[in-house]
């Protein structure tokens, strides 16, 4: 087993912890994000997003300078003082080539911006299929930043995989009842019997749409856009695109910058070095430049309850979930993770969001998994040949036997029959098999000339 699964916590191996937290956050943030987004205003207002996003760093900032700090304790005496210990983290953290993050931390910010507006307007099965692209984004950053070759294979499932999104976003057929399943009750659609139903109905949906206003019909339309806020697909698709591009330019910019720095840093460092530089964009840009005037009317937290708190944690969490299924698994099961996480999107669409399963939907879908997963299983599954013929002799030696055992540096094996311990070659007889050979026949010369 490899070393990276072997941790356990509670009887569960970590690999196992890992993707099944990075599942479960996937599939729970898309959801919580796009409830928030779509659900009733919490005091006839919604929040801003450019608060959450600030947030989300702050929260993450907090969590990895803590990982860090305790990571760094670990390579002192307990009797360091703590002013040390801090000066040790700082000169860590601002090293000669920390500036250079600022640049990914910078287009991270701007994409969960993207996010917002992106599951703002997709539902989130949708949101979740079309987000795959940023495989795409990151292997054509590779190829040009990095000067990585993608094999031909690889570049079919990118191919694959744009057409899988494609197909996703081609609307389904939706049939109109009849006159027969109208009368009969077969639809979905609720007539009212009388003209007393259908006032009282009318009624009952604008004390819920509309606030009480003066006696003209001013601000109705601003009332109606708050309480029912209207999906625009071109929109939230073109958002979820542009997060896809700055998500896989973030990423190859990160690791160039990792691949070209002269010193070693931490995972935690990197974190916390990254969360800083993305404190200002958050800030300046998102806060104060964007919603400043309406944060300063209306109040920085306006619009919060548990949703947005809870949305706002989750995508804080996601990145340090990420940073451990990186270190305790590999890339397929990351990719299987997130395959299981669209599913459940799905399912709790359909479940909690009336949302419509086509046929359009299910193909695109079934493709953007195939492809996602013809992308990420290695090149080559065989592994390497072992050869036996290293260790053996092509004449006898003066022993008898032909295995050169001063080739082997193994220790003699306490339980051979239990330990199975055999060559390449099904032919070959092992070390232990020819050592006791040569010693019963030995037993058996002593005797005989005895």
């Amino acid at each position: 087993m490899d070393s990276k699964s072997r941790g356990h916590t509670g009887g569960v191996s970590m690999k196992h912890l890992t993707l099944l937290l990075l599942t479960f956050q996937n599939s729970a943030l898309i959801l919580i994000m796009h409830y928030s987004r779509v659900m009733p205003p919490v005091g006839g207002h919604r929040y801003f997003t450019s608060t959450a996003v600030l947030l989300n760093e702050v929260i993450k900032l907090g969590i990895s300078l803590t990982m860090a700090l305790g990571e760094t304790s670990k390579t002192m005496s307990a009797s360091t003082p703590a002013t040390t210990l801090f000066a040790e983290l700082f000169g860590q953290i601002f090293t000669g080539d920390s500036w250079k993050l600022a640049v990914p931390a910078m287009l991270y910010t701007l994409q969960n911006s993207l996010q917002y507006i992106a599951v703002g307007n997709l539902d989130a099965a949708t949101f979740q299929v079309t987000y795959q692209l940023k495989i795409l984004a990151t292997a054509f950053f590779s190829v040009i930043l990095l000067k990585r070759d993608i094999s031909l294979r690889k570049w079919l499932s990118l191919v694959l995989l744009m057409v899988g999104v494609v197909v996703v976003q081609i609307p389904g057929t939706e049939t109109i009842p009849t006159m027969k399943e109208l009368r009969e009750g077969h639809t979905g659609w609720h007539l009212p019997r009388s003209m007393e139903e259908l006032r009282d109905s009318g009624s009952v949906a604008a004390g819920q749409l509309l606030s009480k206003r003066s006696a003209t019909y001013e601000g109705i339309e601003e009332d109606f856009k708050m309480h029912n806020p209207q999906l625009n697909a071109s929109v939230g698709l073109a958002a979820a695109i542009f997060a896809c591009v700055l998500s896989g330019l973030a990423g190859v910019y990160f690791e160039k910058v990792l691949k070209e720095s002269g010193t070693h840093v931490s995972v935690w460092v990197r974190n916390v070095q990254l969360s800083f530089y993305s404190l200002f964009p958050a800030l300046f840009i998102g806060v104060m430049f964007k919603d400043g005037a309406d944060i300063s009317k209306y109040g920085f937290l306006v619009g919060y309850n548990w949703v947005v708190w809870t949305a706002v944690a989750f995508q804080a969490v996601g990145g340090v979930i990420v940073s451990l299924v990186v270190n305790y698994a590999d890339n397929i099961a990351k990719n299987f993770a997130t395959s299981i996480s669209i599913i459940i999107s799905l399912l709790v669409s359909v479940i909690f969001f009336d949302f419509k399963i086509t046929l359009t939907y299910v193909v695109g879908t079934a493709i953007v998994l195939g492809a996602t997963y013809l992308y990420t299983i290695p090149d080559n599954l065989r592994p390497s040949k072992i050869s036996s013929a290293q260790y053996e002799k092509s004449t006898l030696r003066a022993d008898g036997s032909y295995f050169d055992v001063e080739k082997t540096n193994m220790a003699r094996l306490e339980t051979p029959r239990v330990q199975g311990l055999t060559s390449s070659r099904p032919t070959t007889p092992t070390f232990e098999r020819r050592h006791g050979q040569t010693k019963s026949a030995e037993l058996r010369f002593t005797k005989r000339d005895e």
